[in-house]
């Protein structure tokens, strides 16, 4: 059996999310999950956050709760920093919606496929190629996956003013197998950056009904006969706070 087959809806998981956690009464119906830890630690710094539970994926991954600027009521807002890769971010993405989050933010880097566009540039995914494995166990198969709330962060960015670009990505879970000839049949079908999480991501949203808002932003470049990186691992401070504060104005806002 490929892997494209492997969706089963017909029977349940031997291994529930609700077996390994438990919910956290006055848990915060909104979360807000950073792929990188510099805009986790921008937050902490601000003084505004305590911690309220922790996830485990070989490690202990605390989650915060904030309640910067009055959002998110009086439950205020969730934080955690979530793994890289599909896989593990949809497993933790399951954990804290047993915890008690209803809506998730999603956000971290990616690298560009079109090379016009500039590092720190806000991507919107709106559909994501699926060259990964763990979306197949919650959608039928079937190439893309739609990212299901991309047209309301996108009213939400122009909204507050961000100057943003949507369009496809292609998740990929091998890093280092992006080869050229994969490359331009991606730039081919109109993607214009590449991730290791959208589609895992979707898949997990539309199969627990919890929508999830996922926004990039560019570093590295692939667009060109030379990788590019840019501004990979080099994100400045005052940048990933930025991401944050924009994250968490989303969450005030979905």
């Amino acid at each position: 059996m490929s892997i494209i087959n492997a969706y089963d809806d017909s029977t349940e998981e031997i291994l529930k999310p609700s077996h390994l956690t438990q919910p956290i009464p006055g848990f915060p119906e909104i979360a807000v999950a950073a792929f990188q830890q510099g805009a986790v630690d921008a937050l902490i710094s601000s003084g505004q956050t305590e911690i309220i539970g922790e996830l485990r994926a070989g490690c202990r991954i605390p989650i915060y709760k904030t309640r910067r600027d009055g959002t998110g009521g009086a439950r205020g807002i969730a934080v955690y920093r979530t793994p890289l890769g599909g896989s593990v971010a949809a497993a933790m993405m399951e954990e804290v919606i047993v915890k008690g989050a209803r809506k998730l933010i999603f956000f971290g880097s990616c690298g560009v496929l079109d090379g016009a566009l500039a590092a720190g540039r806000v991507i919107v995914p709106s559909e994501a190629y699926r060259d990964e494995g763990t979306s197949y166990h919650y959608a039928p198969d079937g190439d893309w996956i739609e990212v299901e709330t991309h047209g309301r962060l996108e009213e939400i960015l122009a909204d507050i003013g961000v100057n943003y670009v949507s369009g496809r990505v292609w998740t990929t879970d091998a890093l280092y197998r992006e080869t050229r000839g994969n490359v331009q049949k991606r730039k081919d079908a109109g993607c214009i950056a590449v991730d290791m999480e959208c589609a895992s991501i979707a898949a997990v949203s539309r199969f627990r009904g919890a929508p999830a808002y996922q926004f990039l932003y560019a570093e590295d470049s692939l667009d060109g006969q030379d990788w590019d990186r840019r501004t990979m691992d080099n994100v400045a401070p005052d940048a990933h706070e930025r991401y944050m504060n924009l994250a968490l104005e989303i969450a005030a806002r979905v």
